[in-house]
């Protein structure tokens, strides 16, 4: 079945409650009249409410109605972000150098607006400690508030616990942000390689007004007492 409306000729019904181009109410009319003031405004009639009594119809530019709605659909796709989740995994004595690293890599993926979800991995007799776990992800979650916050509070599960962080941001800002860095950086790129080409035509600048050297010819080397 298809999605689209009944338009014109195809509404077959005796009368519809009609809508103007601008939206204004023109009230029950008969469906030849509505279809003589289509024509006349050189417009579409589109039936917007079939299962009204009587179905509710409307005068419009059905073509650029539906250029206008893809448009749109266009720019929610491309709008649309997917959400994704990465994942970290600790152990609950982790030595602080690898702490520091994947406390790293965790700031960075919540800057980029994805979640994260910290996994502390338990062995052995580590699982009779579960306080080692929590007291690992609080830290960590205290470390990164200000890219994150805890979406999912620490949950045993199995031989792991898990907690989800959130960012702050949401990953549209994320994305304007880097991209504002990028031409930030790509700018000052630019106006080094400038400054230094500016200086290096100076200083070939300075080089040539000094003038050619004089050559130097058999004369300049002889004993000027000496009579000729």
């Amino acid at each position: 079945m298809s999605n689209e409306p009944r338009i014109n000729e195809r509404i077959r019904v005796p009368e519809v409650r009609l809508v103007g181009p601008a939206g204004e109410q023109v009230g029950i009319v008969k469906i030849e009249q509505a279809l003589q003031l289509a024509r006349e405004g050189d417009l579409d009639l589109v039936e917007v409410a079939p299962m009204a009594r009587p179905p509710v119809a409307k005068l419009m530019d059905y073509g650029k109605f539906k250029y206008e709605n893809a448009q749109k659909a266009r720019d929610a796709r491309r709008n649309q972000t997917n959400t994704i989740i990465k994942e970290m995994k600790l152990r609950p004595k982790i030595d602080e150098h690898d702490y520091e690293t994947k406390k790293g890599h965790v700031v960075r993926f919540l800057k980029a607006g994805d979640k994260v979800k910290i996994t502390i991995m338990f062995r052995g007799r580590e699982q009779s400690r579960p306080e080692l776990g929590h007291n690992l992800l609080k830290r960590l979650a205290d470390d990164v508030a200000e890219f994150g916050f805890v979406e999912s509070a620490p949950k045993q599960d199995g031989r792991n616990m898990l907690m989800v962080l959130g960012p702050t941001k949401k990953k549209t800002e994320a994305r304007e942000e880097g991209k504002v860095e990028r031409d930030r950086r790509m700018a000052e790129r630019k106006a080094a390689q400038e400054a230094e080409r500016q200086a290096e035509a100076e200083l070939r600048a300075a080089h040539s007004s000094d003038g050619p050297k004089k050559k130097r010819g058999p004369a300049d080397n002889m004993d000027p007492d000496i009579d000729l």
